[in-house]
């Protein structure tokens, strides 16, 4: 008899960035994908702000057909708001999941300020699909009045603050259609990594303190957050350790085994991971499961998370050097075996 493992359904990433097209240096929608399936994750929601950002029709469907083409795993997409894309919106309102709006700053050319230019997108957009947001510090208050307003869904994308989080607790006790997120580094990491990471602890939002570090534990578990995303966000080395280094860390493999070592730590519950990283995601963006595909885990194996083990093409992370307990040992995918202890099936 061989060794029984925890089965989980195939989990879902509402936040990857796979770089196709305009950055497939840094990731591709095969080897992002890969990493997807070493990580545990059989769905993936791919976003907009690409070097080539997806703001139209013709952009959204080149995106869709080189995933279809070259992804191991289900990937869906969110579109792009920009200064002058208003028209698209009812375009492609059956092709994605969701709309993304930058309210602040952060990597690729999506950006908008213009308090008439968000209230016009917010105003457009299909009251069925969530509109995402990055917006920090008070920028998430004017996202949610503006959800408000128009009386649409909102999706804060990782939150990273205690006092971020008072504002999602606010208006969630006045009832408003809101929900957000939470990542792994933002949960494992904090500004004392900072000096060890270097460039490679880069990102935005930035790493915060230790303690919004113990709120975000704290709230993860009194229910008030609703997802863990990787906000997985590649770029090679050599982008990383130039004199102008691009913000963002790769997080597709390393998630699962960290919040499973957690798990061990008695830190969050195995129900719980599954409520935040599948049956959630599936609710708010209306994912249908996906049949025959589930993972399993051996909670109990202790291992070293290594550069040279991972999938993904830019071939790092930031917890090179942790040690975790809890590993994935299997994927079915679409009943298919596709990934068996460390190794793809094919």
């Amino acid at each position: 008899m061989g060794k029984k493992f925890l089965k989980m359904p195939g989990l879902i990433d509402t936040h990857v960035h796979f770089r196709d097209p305009g950055g497939t240096q840094k990731e591709d929608y095969f080897t992002g994908s890969r990493a997807a399936i070493a990580g545990g994750f059989t769905t993936v929601l791919d976003m907009p702000n690409n070097p080539q950002p997806t703001i139209t029709l013709s952009a959204l469907r080149q995106k869709i057909n080189s995933a279809k083409k070259n992804a191991l795993c289900r990937i869906y997409f969110y579109f792009g708001a920009d200064q002058n894309n208003l028209s698209e919106s009812s375009k492609v309102k059956n092709l994605v999941k969701g709309l993304k709006i930058y309210m602040d700053h952060t990597t690729g050319p999506l950006l908008i300020e213009s308090l008439n230019i968000l209230e016009n997108h917010f105003r457009l957009w299909p009251k069925r699909l969530p509109i995402l947001v990055h917006a920090e510090d008070a920028t998430i208050l004017k996202a949610i009045l503006l959800a408000q307003v128009y009386q649409k869904r909102l999706h804060l994308c990782h939150i990273t603050q205690a006092s971020e989080l008072e504002i999602v607790r606010w208006a969630k006790k006045k009832g408003y259609k809101i929900t957000c997120e939470v990542t792994p580094h933002h949960l494992f990491l904090n500004k004392s990594n900072e000096k060890e990471l270097g460039p490679l602890g880069m990102m935005r939002p930035p790493l915060r303190t230790k303690e919004d570090n113990k709120a975000l534990w704290q709230v993860l578990n009194e229910g008030l957050i609703d997802i863990i995303a990787t906000d997985h966000a590649p770029h090679t080395l050599e982008e990383k350790k130039s004199a102008n280094p691009p913000n963002g860390v790769p997080g597709l493999e390393t998630a699962l085994p960290l919040l499973l070592t957690a798990v061990s730590q008695k830190r969050i519950s195995l129900n719980l991971i599954e409520k935040l990283l599948y049956e959630n995601p599936r609710k708010i963006f209306a994912i249908e499961p996906s049949k025959n595909t589930f993972i399993e885990v051996d909670l109990n194996e202790k291992w070293e998370i290594k550069n040279e083990n991972l999938y993904t093409k830019c071939g790092w992370t930031p917890f090179a050097g942790f040690k975790v307990q809890g590993r994935l040992k299997r994927v079915v995918f679409q009943r298919r075996e596709v990934f068996k202890n460390g190794k793809f099936n094919h």
